[in-house]
């Protein structure tokens, strides 16, 4: 019996490569991540990608620290930008600033872009470059403490479920009598002012506030502020609406938030991230699915963001991943493992990057099987291949064009054709003076708002307070001394505690401020303040 010719027995050996190549053969516009392997081979003829129109079902990269994650970040947002869609990136480590330059040619490149069939030109994309209220280079982004919210505050001062809820409330308070919380500073007048002998009868009705609580609030306020996070609060707030531009040329912008001069305080720079994205989940309006996002959003490091958090905290960022889709956004959660992503955030992420695990520890073989087990079924011994992927190289699945998971590919993937690390500091520092946006929002402002509303009014009534003592010893001097000849007692109406005490000012603070025109702010699930822009 004659064997079989050696191209039938190829043929055979491909016939699963070539079944999971044509579930990645889109009709309509795509994003190209590399080849398939396949038994121990790169084929530069079977294409993986991911369909333009499927960027806002979310994604997840994740895989061990040094295999290749922020290449394959940047190798996204580059063909995004190419299409037109403008990308938001947090760079943490500062090595995501070279996506504005050119690439450098060079053996390794010219090899990579053999082995997977690319056609490599090095291209910059149009950038912006952005700062967390101006520390380290970059245009500066603030919030003020009210449009910041009572849910991410919390989260952010690390406070519990009851902490929070009194938070919540004194948030409540300062909407309703027009107390303007624009940076920390005012929202700790108003705690003060809260459980002040004038303010606490403000509260009662609706739970009041404890001394401890508020004692809790202002302590944690004070750790934040020697953090460095004041910086972050105030005017004038930067509009999130900047980071949907497109370039002269049709190009998406791409804004990198520049975090190494924070990376310090994770929770603070995951919390500002979650605010960006809550805030443009307000602004927009439905969509619907579009032919490409209106935006993609990178969050790196993404597991600092669910670390200690409540679960009305998590609640809140399920239900925005969920709705935002609709908005037209997509969002990209990048980190070590899927176990660092909730299960019902995780369970939203359509794409799927996964590079290589390690495991070393039993605690990396734990969490490399529940990794395994969140992929589709898989012609690959998953659990062996994720142990055995090069740098550059991920196991991937996406949505088809249909909304389908495609099969499972191992992928070599294209090198990104913007440079692979950051560029000079003076080259960034130039970028950043030239921009349009520079100006406007690079000086800080300070406003009249509650501190200095609360801070007038103390001082009023302080006065106020002396001015009554003075009169009120005056008077009983002049009772106790006996009366000049030929005049008459002074009339009580004329009296100066009677002009004192009748007087506005000596009125309690809190009346006072009761008096202001209330203006309830209408708020997301975030607790963050809705505006019209």
């Amino acid at each position: 019996m004659s064997g079989s010719s050696p191209s039938a027995d190829r043929a055979t050996e491909l016939a699963g490569a070539d079944e999971i190549a044509a579930g990645y053969a889109f009709d309509g516009p795509a994003l190209d991540l590399g080849a398939l392997l396949w038994e121990g081979a790169c084929l530069p003829d079977r294409q993986v990608r991911i369909p333009l129109p499927m960027l806002n079902r979310h994604g997840l990269v994740a895989g061990a620290t040094g295999t290749g994650k922020t290449k394959t970040l940047q190798l996204i947002a580059e063909q995004l930008s190419a299409h037109g869609v403008p990308v938001f990136l947090a760079d943490i480590k500062g090595d995501v600033s070279g996506i504005s330059a050119p690439g450098v040619p060079g053996d390794r490149v010219a090899e990579r872009a053999r082995d997977v069939g690319q056609d490599w030109q090095p291209a910059g994309c149009p950038s912006e470059f952005y700062s967390l209220g101006g520390i380290g280079p970059g245009i500066p982004v603030r919030a003020t403490v009210t449009s910041f919210g009572p849910v991410l505050m919390s989260k952010v001062l690390r406070l519990n479920q009851t902490q929070e809820q009194s938070l919540g409330l004194i948030f409540h308070y300062a909407d309703a009598k027009g107390l303007e919380l624009y940076d920390l500073k005012d929202l700790r007048a108003v705690v003060a002012f809260l459980v002040s002998d004038r303010g606490k009868a403000e509260l009662k009705g609706i739970g009041g506030l404890s001394t401890v609580t508020a004692g809790v609030i202002l302590r944690a306020l004070t750790a934040f502020e020697q953090q460095g996070a004041a910086e972050f609060f105030g005017e004038p707030e930067f509009d999130t609406s900047e980071f949907l531009r497109t370039a002269a040329d049709g190009r998406g912008t791409v804004s990198v938030l520049e975090l190494p001069a924070v990376q310090d305080r994770p929770q603070l720079f995951s919390t500002f991230l979650m605010w960006m994205l809550a805030d443009l989940y307000n602004d927009l309006p439905e969509v619907g699915d579009l032919e490409k996002p209106k935006l993609v959003f990178f969050f790196d490091e993404a597991h600092l963001l669910f670390n200690g958090a409540s679960k009305a905290f998590l609640e809140s960022v399920t239900q925005t991943v969920r709705l935002i889709r609709s908005k037209g956004v997509g969002i990209f959660f990048v980190t070590q493992t899927p176990k660092d992503v909730p299960q019902d955030v995780l369970a939203q992420l359509g794409n799927r990057v996964q590079h290589a695990l390690r495991a070393f520890t039993p605690d990396d073989a734990k969490a490399l099987k529940a990794t395994v087990r969140t992929f589709p079924n898989s012609d690959y011994d998953l659990e062996e291949l994720l142990t055995q992927l090069g740098t550059g190289e991920a196991v991937v699945t996406v949505l088809s064009e249909q909304g389908a998971p495609t099969p499972v590919a191992a992928t070599r993937l294209r090198a990104p054709q913007s440079l692979m690390g950051p560029v000079e500091p003076a080259v960034l520092e130039r970028a950043v003076a030239s921009s349009l946006l520079y100006g406007r929002y690079a000086e800080p402002v300070d406003r009249e708002s509650a501190y200095e509303k609360i801070s007038a009014e103390q001082a009023a009534a302080e006065q106020a307070a002396e001015a009554a003592a003075a009169a009120a010893e005056a008077e009983k001097q002049a009772k106790a001394a006996p009366a000049a000849p030929g005049r008459a007692p002074a009339a009580k109406d004329e009296s100066l505690v009677g002009q004192v005490v009748g007087s506005g000012i000596f009125k309690s603070l809190a009346r006072s401020l009761g008096t202001q025109l209330g203006r309830e702010i209408s708020r997301s699930i975030f607790g963050t303040a809705r505006r019209r822009r």
